[in-house]
């Protein structure tokens, strides 16, 4: 699994004298090499995630805008919540991200959006039958 670390490096010097700032960003080797992602293992990996509110998946309920997979394994994915006010939100969006990094991706990078506003025609059949709404 790979993990993202973060360094910064600040110089000291004279009184008055400009300020040099240093950052370094460390990726540390990943141990999934071989693992060729694609958007429908991704999505898979997505199917495990619920909002605990609601006994559905948040590929279900449609919260899943986009997925984008880049060189290295480094996944990308826009997604919504059901409410702007949802106070799991970070919670949900945390578990998509470990979900898709046991996968085998490098990093990942989940971006809640609200453009389109998440609404219940975004649902699956299966959700809606689900939660008996039809």
């Amino acid at each position: 699994m790979g993990f993202k670390k973060i360094i910064g490096i600040k110089k000291d010097g004279p009184s008055g004298a400009e300020e040099k700032n240093v950052s370094l960003t460390k990726f540390e080797k990943s141990e999934n090499k071989d693992v060729v992602l694609t958007e429908d293992d991704v999505f898979d990996a997505l199917q495990n995630v619920y909002d605990p509110e609601i006994p559905v998946s948040i590929v279900d309920l449609g919260l899943i805008y986009d997925v984008k997979i880049s060189s290295g394994n480094n996944v990308r994915i826009k997604m919504s919540l059901t409410t702007p006010g949802c106070g799991m939100g970070a919670m949900i969006a945390q578990q998509a991200e470990m979900a898709v990094k046991e996968i085998g991706a490098d990093n990942v990078f989940v971006e809640v959006v609200w453009d389109p506003p998440w609404n219940p025609d975004m649902m699956s059949d299966h959700a809606k039958e689900k939660l008996g709404i039809a």
